[in-house]
């Protein structure tokens, strides 16, 4: 597994695994069995209601917890001071963790205006040894300019929807300009019409791989760090097996043709979009 260095000198493998909708006795067998296979970031949140099967699947592990880097997020609706610090605290203690690797905001939420109030818990956590390395997810150039202008302090990561439809170009040119590393959630399209894309499929056969393969080493030659989810042994082994090939330029410039302007899958732009 090849690895990124965050700013904070935190080194980070160049893919995670996503746990969403992987819960109960379900969730940690599969969250076991990407471990298993290899996968050493696990990146989880506090709204998807699973912190606990991932927590149960790091402490059923054969893999030291020193060896495996736990992400989990802070929901909208606890972005108040106080309420943060005690919300990462159930977070941990939710997971049955002394720490998180990464914590991040899972949302701004710009209408309710508290994210900076959330950044702020999120530093200080992070001073308490809660968190080793802070960031956040969805948040636009305008967002952290602002967490920058008002703490100090600016992410070392940003989660965002990020595939072929979306390819976050602009987005992507800001948090590098800034040493914040893109980190991508739906790296596949939330599964589905995406991998039936004909052009997408072509390109894949020239490379002796399947589009979910070809899409994942598209967004490491980004740059960036996808976190793609699957309950299929094999298919999780598939997702890693992205690092012996190289996608041409000029098939690069073709996969990031098919980005669109509007090409978010549900409309959930961070300037408008609340979740709670």
């Amino acid at each position: 597994m090849e690895t990124y260095t965050l700013r904070d000198g935190l080194t980070v493998p160049k893919i995670g695994f996503g746990t969403y909708k992987l819960n109960g006795a379900h969730g940690v067998q599969v969250i076991d069995s990407a471990i298993d296979r290899g996968y050493r970031l696990l990146d989880t949140a506090f709204n998807y209601e699973n912190e606990g099967a991932v927590g149960k699947a790091v402490r059923r592990s054969s893999v030291p917890r020193s060896e495996l880097l736990i992400s989990s997020k802070l929901p909208g609706r606890h972005h108040t001071y106080t309420e943060a610090i005690n919300t990462i605290q159930e977070s941990l203690y939710r997971a049955g963790l002394d720490y998180y690797d990464l914590y991040l905001i899972h949302w701004p939420n710009p209408k309710e205006d508290h994210y900076v109030e959330a950044w702020q818990a999120l530093i200080n956590a992070q001073k308490l040894g809660l968190i080793r390395s802070i960031g956040v997810s969805n948040f636009l150039p305008e967002h952290l300019e602002r967490l920058n202008k008002e703490t100090g302090v600016l992410p070392v990561i940003n989660q965002v929807e990020l595939h072929p439809y979306f390819n976050q170009q602009a987005q992507r040119d800001y948090d590098q300009a800034h040493g914040i590393l893109t980190q991508d959630w739906s790296p596949l399209g939330r599964a589905s019409e995406m991998l039936q894309n004909e052009t997408l499929k072509e390109i894949a056969v020239h490379y002796h791989k399947n589009v979910g393969q070809l899409i994942l080493r598209w967004e490491l030659q980004l740059g960036t760090l996808p976190i793609p989810k699957s309950s299929t042994p094999s298919r999780q082994a598939g997702n890693m097996d992205v690092f012996d090939f190289e996608i041409s330029a000029a098939d690069m410039a073709t996969i990031n043709g098919l980005s669109q302007v509007d090409g978010r899958l549900n409309n959930q732009d961070p300037a408008v979009y609340q979740e709670f």
